[in-house]
């Protein structure tokens, strides 16, 4: 699942080096909606705030922002906490490659030994997105949000919060697929984490072949990414005509099953004929 910068371009629309603040896609559908299709990057750095004065053009003149989930709204999830100690739960190399991470993050392992597979996963990259220096409210949907809300544009959920919970209840052996997969491909999210930033910072990629680092694959891969794409893909068309602004995460535009590529391939989507992609 390893793809080129140069191929990620291509797919985004983009031609490397990068040129442009952000990775984003104009769109026509079958019914003549309009998209602008942006990949976001959940938590970020100040250094992204305030969003793109393009982005920002694009989102006053929406009918409607597009989001996973509004994360300006409260959620309640009461979770257990009682599980096997993840010793009992990973294998011995696991293990010891979490208590090494964890000590890299200065995190007390038994704040998470309890939990499910996917909470402690979820504790340990939100730890991680911090130690670089990223923060929740510089991400670009929680700041994409915020400017809908203060122009009044309704926002429409693609999942919502509790979806996401469900979602991740799902996963088998109570998520320590995720936890694996996030110890097993540690090096490269932070990799994945200094290109996202780039590309919201207005860095220019190397002329290099740069590999993107991205190594869920299989079931995994299929539940969290392709099948979601999938449904985001009929939602999309179901949409009434209008205008609308799309943030989702970057990684969803890419790869195997990416949202880009089944609109365009499954619902016959075209990009404007008047528009240069940013």
């Amino acid at each position: 699942m390893i793809k080129t910068l140069q191929k990620l371009a291509i797919v985004l629309g983009l031609a490397p080096p990068l040129a442009c603040a952000y990775p984003a896609y104009d769109m026509v559908m079958p019914n003549g909606s309009q998209l602008h299709l942006v990949g976001s990057i959940h938590m970020g750095t100040k250094e992204m705030s305030p969003l793109p004065v393009p982005l920002l053009k694009q989102l006053k003149q929406a009918d409607g922002i597009i989001v996973e989930v509004d994360i300006s709204k409260p959620v309640n999830f009461n979770g257990r906490s009682d599980y096997p100690h993840l010793s009992e739960r990973l294998s011995e190399p696991e293990y010891l490659e979490l208590t090494k991470i964890s000590q890299q993050l200065k995190l007390d392992i038994k704040h998470i030994a309890t939990e499910s597979g996917w909470q402690a996963a979820l504790v340990l990259q939100n730890t991680q997105a911090q130690q670089f220096g990223l923060q929740g409210e510089y991400g670009i949907d929680f700041q994409v949000i915020q400017a809908a809300n203060q122009h009044d544009i309704p926002i429409i959920e693609l999942e919502g919060a509790q979806k996401q919970l469900n979602l991740l209840e799902q996963l088998p052996n109570n998520g320590i697929p995720l936890l694996q997969d996030s110890l097993a491909h540690w090096q490269d999210n932070e990799q994945l984490m200094q290109i996202m930033v780039g590309w919201w910072l207005n860095q220019r990629a190397s002329n290099e072949s740069l590999s993107l680092p991205y190594g869920m694959g299989g079931d995994l891969y299929d539940l969290m990414v392709a099948n979601r794409n999938r449904q985001w893909e009929q939602q999309l068309l179901a949409l009434p005509k209008g205008k609308y602004v799309v943030v989702v995460g970057a990684l969803h535009l890419f790869g195997e099953h990416n949202l880009l590529q089944l609109l365009k391939e499954n619902a016959g989507v075209t990009s404007y004929d008047n528009a240069t992609p940013l």
